[in-house]
C-alpha cells in the first residue's frame, strides 16, 4: 500500500515509519523541510500545513494518508502559541483534505490524529468515543480539527480520528521528561494525584494507527490503553520500576507558575476507555501500566 504521512518526524511518526516500512508499505513523508532525515526508500515532499495545500506529487499515488502534523501542545501558551496550535491543526487539515478532494484518484483512507483534550477534565466520569466534548480551548481545537478531517468523507474517503492520550516511550514525550527527577528520587504526583490519566504505550498506539489503515474501520478511536490510572498510581508504578522513592509532589501553584494555562492539561482528569478500538478487534500488547513501564524501562 502507498501511504503518505505528515508529522513523521515526531515520536509517533518515527515509530510508524519503522513499523509500516517493515510491513512492506511504500512510504512518503510530507515535511516542512525537504531535507528531513528519513529511512532509506522513504520519499519526502516539502509542505508547510499553514501555507497552503501539499504538493500533488506527495499525495497523488497514496492509498492512505496519516495526518499527524501540528504545533506542540506541551509548551507555555501565549496568544501566539495558541493561535499556532489551532491553525496548524484546523487550517492544516483543511488544506490537506481540499487537496485530496481535487485528486483524480483520491486515497481511500485518511487517518487523522486528534487528542483526548477533546473531553476536557471530567473527574471520575468514564469517557468513551461517544462522550460529549468539553468547551475548553484544547477541546474546541480538537472538535474543529476533527470536523475538518471528517469533511473528507464527502469525497468517499474513509476517515478515522484517533484521540491520543499520554504516549509512553523512554526516548520522547511525557515519560522522557519525567525520568530525570524520578531517577534522582525527586519525583512525585502532580497536585493531589487524584486525577485520572489515560495513557498508552507507543508500540500500541503505532499498532492502532496501522490497524486503522489496514482494516475497514471508520469514526473515532480513543488512542489510550484499556486500564486508566490515577496520577498518584502512575507515580508509584514509575517509582517501583525505577526502584526509587516518589515523595516530592508538585504543587498546583508551581505547575501554574511554570506552564500557565497549559497546566490545566497536566492536571486534567480523564478516565477514558478505548471502546471503539476494542469492539473493532484491536488487541493491546500492553493493557496494564506496570507491564508497559517494565517493557520501556526495566531492561
Amino acid at each position: 500500500m502507498n501511504i503518505t504521512i505528515t508529522g513523521a518526524s515526531g515520536l509517533i511518526g518515527r515509530r510508524l515509519l519503522k513499523n509500516l516500512g517493515a510491513s512492506g508499505h511504500v512510504l512518503t513523508v510530507l515535511s516542512r523541510h525537504a531535507g528531513t532525515n528519513v529511512p532509506p526508500g522513504v520519499g519526502v515532499a516539502a509542505w508547510d500545513p499553514m501555507k497552503g495545500p501539499p504538493p500533488e506529487d506527495g499525495i497523488r499515488n497514496a492509498n492512505a494518508v496519516i495526518h499527524l502534523a501540528g504545533e506542540p501542545v506541551a509548551q507555555r501558551w501565549s496568544g501566539d502559541v495558541k493561535r499556532r496550535i489551532r491553525e496548524s491543526r484546523v487550517v492544516g487539515t483543511r488544506n490537506l483534505v481540499q487537496s485530496l478532494a481535487r485528486l483524480r484518484n483520491p486515497p481511500q483512507t485518511l487517518i487523522c490524529a486528534s487528542a483526548v483534550g477533546y473531553y476536557g477534565s471530567r473527574g471520575d466520569e468514564v469517557l468513551r468515543e461517544d462522550s460529549a466534548p468539553d468547551h475548553t480551548f484544547l477541546a474546541e481545537v480538537c472538535r474543529a480539527w476533527e470536523e475538518e478531517a471528517a469533511a473528507a468523507e464527502e469525497f468517499a474517503i474513509r476517515v478515522v480520528r484517533v484521540r491520543i492520550g499520554v504516549v509512553l516511550d523512554a526516548r520522547g514525550g511525557a515519560l522522557q521528561r519525567m525520568l530525570p527527577p524520578f531517577r534522582l528520587g525527586l519525583g512525585g504526583k502532580l497536585g493531589d494525584g487524584k486525577q485520572w490519566m489515560s495513557w498508552i504505550h507507543l508500540a500500541d498506539l503505532a499498532a492502532m494507527f496501522q490497524f486503522a489503515v489496514e482494516n475497514p474501520v471508520r469514526g473515532v478511536f480513543n488512542g489510550v490503553a484499556p486500564i486508566p490510572v490515577t496520577n498518584a498510581d502512575f507515580t508509584q508504578a514509575l517509582a517501583r520500576v525505577l526502584h526509587r522513592p516518589a515523595i516530592f509532589p508538585v504543587p498546583v501553584l508551581g505547575l501554574k507558575l511554570l506552564f500557565g494555562e497549559m497546566s490545566e492539561v497536566l492536571l486534567a482528569s480523564q478516565r477514558i476507555l478505548p471502546a471503539a478500538a476494542e469492539a473493532a478487534g484491536f488487541k493491546f500488547r500492553f493493557p496494564e501500566l506496570g507491564g508497559a513501564l517494565s517493557d520501556l524501562l526495566g531492561k
